[in-house]
């Protein structure tokens, strides 16, 4: 699978299997599970009123309309007949007295031809008094066309909520991002942050209290960082060049003991060991020292590098290595990746990745090299487990514990060089493989 491929596939997996959650879409959530309640609860309390109002009303038109023909009763003949009316809408029949003090509403259903179905009737009765005659007086009112009204009013209701609703979450959404941009920005300069280049950071004054106060204590915490981080660097470096000369010294003298021949072989051997270790030692200060002169920009590029000549000139120079531990390397420049570096952190920079690929593979193993105009990548098999993420370009941190000449500084001086040389490294191990990948980084292009 190509290089480029695992890395997107890398990546889409952090995206997709990450559970965390934006502050602002969270506080959308929470704005909506507080909202919907209320307005639902609104909304039912509304189409409540709106129904008894509706009711109200239509109990007053029965009773004005029951006013009504208690008027047209009084007023006929006494020689009328006996009144008995049956209609859907109203009727008068013969009952036994005594009248009723006040008149019985109620909702009915009843059947009606024109909907084929029985509907919603809001009915009035009473028994009432005409000339020493009782009568059962039912007036009715259909209720179909109110409920039809209700249905209407609460449909426009609901949209109305609904597009309310939505106007808000938008406004909200809006409005939350002007206010906190101030933050994102802030949190966007930390996260480019670089520790060399904390003395260069600012942060803008802002309208609100709490960013203000957010900003200036990450402002005072870096400055803090970056004091230790200067007077830890001084230190370094001074300890790394006053150990230089009593070092060589050091290692001349035991050369010049080794070339007695009056020692016996056992203390022939306890001298060369020392020498050895000073060896190592005086490896490891000149590698401190390296790493403090990329710190502070000693390697100032001249002109674009390209890797494929660096590549070329160091495959020929471990040639050997290569060939004493029988390793197949497999090259494939599809391109040429060219780099604003310096030439010796191009050197350095590939020798240490090839060199570490041959350092920990296994006898007959294979590498293989990767070249477009868009990455470099080196691949080696090896027995040795991943490397942690958490150790993986820390200073002192060996990959095999069992190589004794290493210092734990290779991968500590890789980072380096391409952290400050805008230059992006990823880490993937599968199937026994160990997968180094560089590509320019693309916000400083």
């Amino acid at each position: 699978m190509p290089v480029h491929l695992i890395i997107s596939k890398r990546c889409m997996a952090r995206v997709t299997g990450s559970n965390n959650m934006k502050l602002l879409t969270k506080n959308t959530i929470w704005f909506l599970l507080i909202m919907l309640p209320l307005l639902a609860a609104g909304g039912i309390y509304l189409y409540h009123q709106f129904d008894k109002e509706l009711k109200k009303e239509m109990d007053e038109e029965l009773v004005n309309d029951q006013i009504q023909w208690l008027i047209y009763f009084n007023s006929i003949p006494d020689s009328s007949p006996v009144f008995r009316i049956t209609t859907p809408e109203f009727s008068i029949h013969p009952a036994q007295g005594p009248a009723d003090a006040q008149p019985f509403l109620k909702t009915i259903m009843q059947y009606q031809e024109v909907e084929h179905k029985e509907v919603p009737y809001r009915q009035l009765e009473q028994v009432i008094r005409i000339r020493e005659r009782f009568y059962t007086l039912t007036i009715r009112k259909s209720l179909i066309e109110k409920d039809d009204l209700i249905k209407n009013i609460a449909l426009v209701m609901a949209l109305a909520f609904i597009g309310l609703l939505l106007f808000t979450i938008l406004v909200n959404r809006l409005i939350s991002r002007s206010i906190w941009r101030p933050f994102y920005q802030s949190l966007d300069k930390m996260e480019k942050l670089q520790l060399e280049q904390m003395h260069h950071l600012s942060f803008p004054d802002t309208s609100v209290t709490e960013f203000n106060r957010l900003n200036e204590v990450l402002l005072n915490a870096t400055t803090r960082i970056y004091h230790d981080f200067v007077i830890m660097k001084e230190l370094t470096e001074d300890a790394a060049h006053e150990m230089q000369t009593p070092l060589a010294i050091a290692q001349n003298r035991l050369e010049l003991l080794l070339q007695d021949e009056a020692l016996q072989p056992a203390q022939l051997r306890s001298i060369a060991q020392t020498h050895e270790a000073l060896q190592r030692l005086s490896h490891l200060n000149h590698s401190l020292l390296f790493m403090a002169k990329i710190g502070n920009k000693q390697f100032v590029p001249a002109g674009n590098i390209s890797i494929k000549a660096v590549l070329q000139k160091h495959l020929r120079l471990f040639e050997e290595l290569i060939r004493d531990k029988d390793l197949l390397v497999s090259t494939d420049f599809s391109g040429d990746l060219s780099l604003l570096l310096h030439p010796i952190l191009a050197d350095t920079l590939i020798s240490n990745l090839l060199g570490n690929a041959i350092k920990y593979n296994y006898p007959k193993g294979t590498i293989t090299i990767q070249l477009t105009d868009q990455l470099f990548s080196i691949c080696n098999t090896s027995e040795y487990p991943p490397i942690p993420a958490t150790q993986l370009f820390q200073r002192f941190k060996k990959n095999a514990s069992n190589l004794e000449n290493s210092n734990g500084l290779g991968l500590a001086i890789v980072k380096k060089i391409t952290d400050t040389n805008h230059l992006k490294i990823y880490y993937i191990h599968k199937e026994k493989e160990h997968h180094f990948i560089i590509r320019p980084d693309r916000h400083h292009h």
